[in-house]
């Protein structure tokens, strides 16, 4: 067979050629912008030229903070496309990670939305090795800055070369992008995406039993382009020559439903917290969302309650997906096999809220404390992972030698596997609740909690316990208009029939809000050092 290598460049200049006319409808702060594939493709090919023109090089890093729009969608397929390498930042981020992702990177040049650049301004004089400032805005005139040189993204594509070509002495296996984890736990991480595993990664989201992207969609990622690269949908989307919507800055959900209504969006991408948004302006106010074939839902593990009111009260297919920013995101999709389709609403129900099965060329293996976890869906251990698409390292970081053992990454994650291979994710391993020597799940009791019709979000943590060692307590966000009054009371006893005894919280705190990391999930240890402080606990 010949050796013809995958590039991400190569996916846009399909993109160009097949599909010249298929839209890309992209929001940016001032106004809703209508172009072509040929049209990206032009203002591409001229962005690659003016990256040459400010000295970016093979292997250079070209840094991003940027929402969800065509001019960072260019990005995505210029940096790559000169054999330089795309890193997304995280701008939720705090500065003092920021920082340190900027110069752990080595970026050379910062691509920044114009509402960014006061935090880049505040930042500037720790970055060591950005040698210039280049500014995404409508506007003809430059902001006002102190960054230095600063250069307005469209003043400079208008000296572009619109026939630029894209690289071809590349091989498949050098760096194509980089994004950094969201610090949970200590400094983010960085992870290099080859161009080899992003290319087979895009061909994964368009597998029937995945996403299913194709030509025919109106894809809209609502996951933004800094997090793991919108899970990939903007590389896929572009490759098949999918319809993109893009909802730009500071999205609210009622943006999210009136794009949904307005250009028949097929499917959508974000993690629950996003959905629940979405849910409740649903409910609120009316809109079309016929056209939608499928909402994803990954981050974190989606409640069922979400599924069943996505699918039930407003006929909206919802699959659950699980990844990691160490997977380029996409390990498995939760789809019903044919045979399953007979089940009870009920048995369906609790099969879609799991994880699903790999996506085909994936390996994986559970390890329990005592080897290797049976499939029988009760004995739990750690995912295992490898793929052309699974990081075999973290960047320039010592992290890598726990995560990354004898050629499996190591996912942090606890799931039971049934005999035919769904996964099922028990919980982080920082965060199961050992009670006298028992493991209690707190994604269990979680997603039991926010199917009661009063809650709008729910977290379990873990506090110490002189007798039992840990027990667990629920965190708790009510839905607006309910109250209080006794709620404690009858959400235990909505929750006694579906676990046993010794898992059912201790105690039920009610909260305004649950602190969440800058990708929407929970951030549980924020949160167990605030029921500590209520509980007065020391560590």
């Amino acid at each position: 067979m010949m050796n013809a290598p995958l590039t991400v460049g190569s996916m846009l200049e399909h993109a160009e050629k097949f599909f010249p006319k298929k839209q890309v409808i992209s929001q940016t702060h001032d106004k809703l912008h209508y172009l072509n594939y040929k049209e990206i493709g032009q203002r591409t090919r001229r962005l690659m030229s003016v990256l040459d023109e400010l000295g970016a090089q093979k292997g250079d890093r070209i840094g991003t903070l940027a929402w969800n729009h065509h001019r960072h969608l260019e990005i995505y397929f210029g940096a790559p496309g000169i054999g330089a390498v795309l890193h997304t930042i995280n701008i939720r981020l705090s500065p003092e990670h920021i920082i340190h992702i900027i110069n752990h990177a080595e970026d050379k040049i910062l691509f920044i939305d114009e509402d960014v650049l006061p935090l880049i301004e505040k930042i500037k004089d720790h970055l060591k090795t950005v040698e210039a400032f280049v500014v995404m805005t409508d506007k003809n005139e430059l902001p006002e800055s102190g960054l230095n040189p600063l250069y307005s993204y469209e003043e400079l594509l208008n000296t572009g070369d619109p026939s630029y070509p894209f690289i071809e002495a590349i091989d498949e296996n050098e760096p194509a992008g980089l994004c950094y984890t969201s610090a949970t736990t200590g400094k983010p991480k960085g992870i290099l995406y080859s161009h080899r595993g992003i290319v087979l990664h895009s061909y994964a989201l368009g597998l029937a039993d995945s996403a299913g992207v194709s030509e025919s969609d109106v894809a809209m990622p609502v996951v933004p382009q800094f997090h793991v690269n919108a899970w990939g949908m903007p590389f896929a989307s572009t490759w098949f020559g999918t319809t993109q919507v893009m909802p730009g800055p500071r999205f609210t959900p009622k943006r999210i439903a009136e794009f949904i209504e307005k250009f028949g969006v097929t499917i959508t991408a974000g993690v629950p917290t996003i959905w629940l948004g979405l849910l409740r302006e649903l409910e609120q106010t009316e809109y079309d969302t016929s056209s939608l074939r499928a909402v994803l839902c990954g981050g974190s593990a989606a409640p069922l309650g979400i599924i069943k009111a996505f699918e039930e009260k407003h006929n909206i297919p919802f699959y659950h997906a699980y990844g990691a920013t160490e997977t380029t995101p996409l390990v498995t999709v939760s789809r019903l096999k044919s045979y399953q389709q007979d089940l009870s609403s009920e048995e369906k129900l609790e099969e879609r809220a799991r994880q699903g099965i790999l996506v085909p060329g994936l390996q994986m293996k559970v390890m329990g404390s005592d080897g290797e976890a049976k499939w029988n869906d009760e004995e739990m251990g750690e995912l295992l992972l490898r793929g052309p698409w699974i990081a075999s390292e973290y960047y320039k970081d010592d992290r890598s030698e726990s995560a990354f053992v004898d050629g499996w990454f190591h996912t942090g994650d606890v799931v039971t596997v049934d005999a035919e291979g769904t996964i099922k994710i028990v919980d982080r391993t920082n965060d199961l609740i050992k009670s006298g020597g028992e493991w209690i799940s707190s994604v269990d009791i979680e997603n039991a909690i926010m199917a009661h019709e009063a809650v709008f979000e729910a977290s379990v943590v873990a506090i110490p316990d002189a007798e039992w060692q840990e027990r667990p307590i629920a965190c708790v966000v009510l839905n607006e208009g309910a109250s209080k009054d006794k709620m404690k009371e009858e959400l235990i006893e909505f929750l006694r029939p579906q676990f046993a005894k010794f898992w059912l919280p201790d105690d039920i705190l009610f909260f305004d809000e649950i602190p969440k990391t800058s990708v929407g999930k929970f951030l549980k240890r924020q949160l167990r050092e605030q029921v500590k402080e209520q509980y007065n606990l020391q560590d």
